[in-house]
C-alpha cells in the first residue's frame, strides 16, 4: 500500500487509478473529500469524513490497515475496500465532533471500535 499526498482532487486522479487497477488487476483507492475505489472497470465513490482527518498524523496509516484487512475478506474486493473507506470516514466524522486535533486520535479509535462492534 502506498500513500501519496497531493493538492489535486481525488477525482482528478481517477483516470490514472483506473489505468493502474486494470494494469495490475487489482483494486485502487484514491482518497480525498470523496474517495474513489476502482477495479479498473467499476468505480465506487465514498463521501463523508472530516477535513481534520487530513491534519492528524496516522489516519492514512490506519486506513491502509483497515483496507488491507477488508481486501482479505471473502466477497467482492471492490465493495469490501469501499466499505473500509466508508467505515474510516464515518469514524472520522464522529471523532471530529469531540474537539480539536489533540483529542481526535483517541476519539477516532473509540469511534472505529464502536462502528466495528455496532
Amino acid at each position: 500500500m502506498a500513500r501519496v499526498d497531493t493538492t489535486d482532487t481525488a477525482a482528478a486522479a481517477l483516470p490514472a487509478a483506473q489505468a493502474l487497477a486494470r494494469r495490475l488487476a487489482t483494486v485502487v483507492a484514491v482518497t480525498g473529500e470523496v474517495d474513489y475505489v476502482t477495479d479498473g472497470e467499476r468505480v465506487l465513490s465514498v463521501a463523508g469524513g472530516n477535513p481534520l482527518m487530513t491534519r492528524v498524523v496516522g489516519t492514512g496509516c490506519a486506513l491502509s490497515a483497515v483496507v488491507a484487512a477488508s481486501a482479505a475478506l471473502p466477497g467482492d474486493r471492490l465493495e469490501n475496500v469501499a466499505a473500509a473507506c466508508g467505515l474510516m470516514k464515518q469514524a472520522g466524522a464522529i471523532a471530529a465532533r469531540q474537539g480539536g486535533p489533540g483529542s481526535f486520535i483517541p476519539a477516532f479509535l473509540d469511534a472505529l471500535y464502536q462502528e466495528v462492534q455496532g
